[in-house]
């Protein structure tokens, strides 16, 4: 707190404690000379608080001034910074798109690649498919061909064995019959005899 204002506050406790002339609330008995001691001393403190004040009122002047300084500093650093970071993002934005070109390019390769393995497989197969179908055609020939061969060798054993069967019921026909035709002889033979043979109950009559 300066001078001036305990003086100030001097002042006002003096008017406080001094007391109402008679019949009145507003005005006050006076020490004339106590009060022009503090006015004095007011009067005289007043000069030196100017300049004081005026010192400090340059120094905040100074003080504001480089305040303001710094602050402009602080705005050039930070506008630098700003364009440093937009000329940054620039640069990864153009990264950004030169990377997804790259992206986009190795896919297209990516695709072409894997379609023409896929057509280079149809390929394969389609060459492998007929391939497998050829050799099968030349075998289907062969067993034809053996198929054939096979069924007239077939059909000629057939023929002889049948016609050796048909012999065999011939022969075995002819055999059944010769031997009913010696069975009946045989029968008439025994019958002949009994016949021819004498009465020997008669002869001994």
């Amino acid at each position: 707190m300066s001078r001036i204002e305990q003086l100030i506050n001097e002042i006002e406790e003096y008017i406080d404690s001094c007391k109402y002339q008679p019949l009145s609330n507003t005005k006050i008995l006076v020490n004339k000379e106590e009060m022009e001691e503090l006015l004095v001393e007011l009067r005289l403190r007043v000069p030196d608080e100017i300049k004081k004040y005026q010192k400090i009122i340059s120094q905040q002047d100074a003080i504001l001034a480089d305040a303001r300084a710094q602050a402009e500093n602080m705005i050039a650093d930070a506008t630098a910074q700003t364009n440093e970071l937009v000329s940054d993002h620039e640069v990864m934005q153009r990264a950004y798109a030169k990377a997804n070109e790259l992206v986009e390019e190795a896919t297209k390769q990516a695709q072409s690649i894997v379609d023409s393995a896929v057509s280079d497989a149809n390929n394969i197969r389609e060459s492998a498919v007929q391939y497998t179908d050829s050799l099968l055609a030349n075998l289907q020939s062969i067993m034809e061909n053996s198929m054939e061969t096979t069924k007239q060798r077939y059909e000629g054993l057939f023929g002889a064995l049948q016609n050796t069967y048909q012999v065999c019921l011939q022969n075995r026909s002819e055999l059944a019959a010769g031997m009913q035709q010696a069975q009946s002889q045989m029968q008439i033979q025994p019958q002949a005899q009994a016949q021819e043979a004498p009465d020997v109950s008669e002869e001994q009559n």
